[in-house]
C-alpha cells in the first residue's frame, strides 16, 4: 500500500507540473544543446521562447520573462519533433491475416488508429505523413480527431487511400474477388488516366491533404511484383495535373526503376521505397529534385518476425529480394546528394519503434546530423511545410530532449525522455 502511495503522489507531480507548465501562455525553454533541425550546428546557452504553441524566440538565456514558465531541459539535448514521411497510422498493422482489414469496420479501424497514434506521439514523432490505407478515409477521420483535441497523437497529413491499378499493390488481393470487395477499400482503384484523375479528385474533396500513387508492385502485397511498372506514366501525369492545381503533392510508391522513371517523368514530387533503383533512376531523381523515402529498417523485421508469425512466403521472399539492395541504393542515393526524407513504412512493424530506423541510415552512409535533419527540417521541407521540423521562430513549439548525445549515439533516439507538442508536454 505504501509503495502504491507512493506512485500516486510522484503520478500527481509529474502532472501537476505539467498542468502548470503546459498552460501557461509563455514557456521559456533552457536547452542543454539544442539542435535546431535547420543547421549542423549544435549551439549551447540557448533559450527558447514559447507562446502559446508556437516558438517566437531563440536566443541566448537570461531571466526569465515576466509571466513566462520556465522549463528547465538544462541537462538534454533539445531537437525539434521528429517527422515520419511513410505510416500507416489509420490501418491494422502487417500480420498474417490476409483478411484482417475486412473484418474490422471502418469505427474500428480508426479506433486502433488512435492507439497507434498516441504510440507514436510517445515516441517523439511530433508529426506524420501517413500514406495510405486499405480503409479509405479512416486516415481523414483519425488525424480530424486529433486536430480537434479528441484523441491524442501527431499532426497528420494524409492520403486517404490508394490510386493504384486494378489487382495492383494498392489493393487488398487475395482474399476474395477484388470486384466483391467494401467499396471503401477500392476508393483508389484506376484503369485509365481519365479514372486516376478523377479518383485523386475525390480523395482531395474528401480531405486528402496529397496523393498516393502505386507506380510498381508491392511487396506486401499479394500477385504483384516489386520490379514490375503498374500505373503507366499517362495514368500518374493525370493524378500529378489534378494535385499540382490545387497546391496539393504526389508521391508515388515505387520499388522498380522504370516505374520510378515513369513517375518522375510524371511529375511526383516524392518516390516511396525505391528498393531497385537503377543509376539512371537515382540521377533522375536528384535532377528533377524528387525525394526518395527509403524504409530501410523494416526489413530485418520483416524476414524475422514475418517469418516466426507465418506471413506469406511471397511476402518474405519478395522481402529477401529488395532489402540489401534498398540500403545498396541508399548508400548510392547519399553519396550523389539526392534528397532523402525519413520514412519507415510504420505499421509493417509496430508503432512507437519509428527511431530504429536512424541507426540504419548512420551505418548505411549519413552522418548522425544527416539522418536527424532528414527527420526534422529536411521531412519538413520534403512535405512543403514551413511550420514544423525546426526550432525557430514562427514554427510550431513541436520539440523533443534526450539525456544521451543523439550526435555520439544516434540509438539514443529510440528512448526519448520528453515530448512537447504545440508548446504542451506529451510526457
Amino acid at each position: 500500500m505504501r509503495n502504491l502511495q507512493r506512485c500516486a503522489l510522484a503520478g500527481a507531480l509529474v502532472a501537476a507540473f505539467a498542468t502548470s507548465a503546459t498552460n501557461a501562455q509563455t514557456l521559456y525553454i533552457e536547452a542543454g544543446r539544442l539542435i535546431d533541425g535547420q543547421s549542423d550546428n549544435v549551439r549551447t546557452g540557448q533559450c527558447i521562447t514559447v507562446e502559446y504553441e508556437r516558438i517566437v524566440a531563440v536566443a541566448p538565456c537570461g531571466a526569465t520573462p515576466e509571466g513566462a514558465t520556465r522549463l528547465d531541459w538544462s541537462g538534454f539535448t533539445v531537437l525539434p519533433g521528429l517527422i515520419d514521411l511513410h505510416t500507416h497510422l489509420a490501418d491494422l498493422g502487417q500480420s498474417a491475416d490476409l483478411a484482417a482489414p475486412i473484418k474490422s469496420s471502418p469505427a474500428e479501424t480508426a479506433l486502433v488508429g488512435a492507439r497507434n497514434a498516441r504510440v507514436t506521439l510517445d515516441a517523439g514523432f511530433t508529426s506524420v505523413r501517413d500514406v495510405g490505407t486499405y480503409r479509405g478515409l479512416t486516415d481523414v477521420v483519425l488525424r480530424n480527431a486529433i486536430e480537434r483535441g479528441d484523441v491524442p497523437g501527431p499532426r497528420m497529413w494524409v492520403a486517404g487511400a490508394y490510386i493504384t491499378v486494378p489487382g495492383g499493390g494498392g489493393e487488398l488481393n487475395g482474399v476474395m474477388p477484388n470486384d466483391q470487395l467494401p467499396p471503401d477499400l477500392r476508393l483508389g482503384v484506376a484503369s485509365t488516366p481519365e479514372e486516376a484523375a478523377a479518383k485523386a479528385a475525390f480523395l482531395l474533396d474528401h480531405g486528402a491533404d496529397f496523393i498516393k500513387t502505386i507506380a510498381t508492385g508491392a511487396v506486401l502485397a499479394i500477385g504483384t511484383e516489386p520490379g514490375a511498372p503498374e500505373l503507366t506514366e499517362d495514368q500518374l501525369r493525370a493524378v500529378v495535373k489534378v494535385a499540382h492545381a490545387r497546391g496539393k503533392k504526389v508521391t508515388a510508391h515505387a520499388h522498380g526503376a522504370e516505374g520510378m522513371k515513369n513517375a518522375i517523368r510524371a511529375g511526383v514530387d516524392s518516390i516511396e521505397h525505391a528498393s531497385l533503383a537503377d543509376e539512371e533512376a537515382l540521377q533522375m531523381a536528384k535532377k528533377h529534385g524528387t525525394w526518395l523515402a527509403m524504409d530501410i529498417y523494416n526489413g530485418d523485421f520483416i524476414d524475422a518476425e514475418g517469418t516466426k508469425e507465418g506471413w506469406p512466403e511471397e511476402y518474405l521472399r519478395k522481402n529477401r529480394e529488395t532489402t540489401e539492395a534498398q540500403r545498396a541504393v541508399f548508400r548510392r542515393a547519399v553519396e550523389l546528394g539526392v534528397n532523402i526524407g525519413y520514412a519507415t513504412d510504420a505499421g509493417v512493424y509496430p508503432y512507437g519503434l519509428n527511431a530504429r530506423q536512424f541507426k540504419y541510415m548512420v551505418r548505411h552512409g549519413m552522418t548522425p546530423m544527416q539522418a536527424i535533419r532528414s527527420a526534422t527540417g529536411r521531412a519538413a521541407e520534403e512535405m512543403g511545410r514551413s511550420d514544423v521540423g525546426a526550432i525557430v521562430p514562427g514554427r510550431y513549439a513541436d520539440m523533443v530532449a534526450v539525456k544521451a548525445d543523439p550526435l555520439a549515439d544516434i540509438g539514443a533516439l529510440e528512448a526519448i525522455d520528453h515530448v512537447m507538442k504545440g508548446g504542451k508536454l506529451v510526457r
